[in-house]
């Protein structure tokens, strides 16, 4: 293999859009991803950092059905845009790596997270017990990439403090591949989204495209503007702000 054999990846965020993404550009013709959509090769815990570009392609290969000799291919795990170091990681693979990255409201996104853990059993407490909890869960985990780590179970307002992982992501990829989406547009939008997608990377529209709505959690959500969502949204207001400063993000 003469280089790195992925070039893009829906790198994040958990819980914002990356499965209704990843089902869409994964009907291209000219797409291969992970046959279980998430390959988890720089994120995993046995991940060595003295490998080349070569060992990687050689771990990836048993995700995929494909050499990728004639396909795009592609990589769809939403945890490698929350740590500095998977961010690094990529860039020594492959510096021209182009990445996708769909963004939600980080209050909307944590609800569906805990919904989520709750639901697998590794979740206890309310989502407000779970909120409080959060830094001192991650106390000397930050940087723990265990299976079980509550860096991965338990980072309700850490996944959702986007300035901070696009600051990150911008200092070792140029602006020009990275395509920033938001989670409302895709769900109301599909069509006009994708179209930017498909030009980001390079490809041709495909015939017939459609765009089913994909199935969302069974959790309770709370009413934009309600008390609730106000009283909750003030434990992301520092992410909110930095959002908006740094970035022109607001919701």
């Amino acid at each position: 293999m003469s280089g790195p054999r992925v070039s893009f990846v829906i790198g994040g965020v958990q819980k914002g859009g990356t499965t209704a993404l990843a089902r869409y550009v994964g009907v291209h013709p000219q797409v291969a991803l992970p046959r279980t959509k998430e390959a988890h090769v720089f994120d995993d815990p046995a991940f060595d950092d003295t490998w080349t570009s070569e060992d990687v392609d050689r771990v990836y290969a048993q995700h995929f059905d494909t050499d990728g000799a004639e396909v795009l291919v592609g990589d769809a795990t939403p945890i490698y845009i929350l740590h500095p170091a998977l961010v690094a990681r990529i860039a020594r693979y492959n510096p021209a790596m182009k990445w996708v990255v769909i963004l939600r409201h980080p209050l909307e996104r944590a609800l569906s997270q805990h919904s989520m853990e709750a639901g697998r059993g590794d979740e206890t407490w309310p989502f407000w017990g779970a909120m409080l909890l959060e830094r001192l869960r991650l106390r000397g985990h930050t940087d723990d990439f265990a299976w079980g780590s509550p860096l991965r179970h338990h980072s309700y307002r850490l996944r959702g403090d986007y300035a901070r992982q696009l600051d990150v992501l911008f200092r070792h990829f140029p602006r020009e591949q990275v395509l920033v989406l938001r989670n409302e547009r895709l769900a109301d939008l599909p069509e006009a989204t994708m179209r930017q997608v498909w030009g980001f990377l390079g490809l041709q529209v495909p015939a017939h495209a459609d765009y089913p709505r994909v199935f969302e959690g069974d959790y309770q959500r709370l009413r934009r503007g309600g008390l609730r969502w106000r009283l909750y949204c003030r434990l992301f207001r520092r992410e909110l702000r930095d959002q908006a400063a740094g970035h022109g993000i607001r919701w």
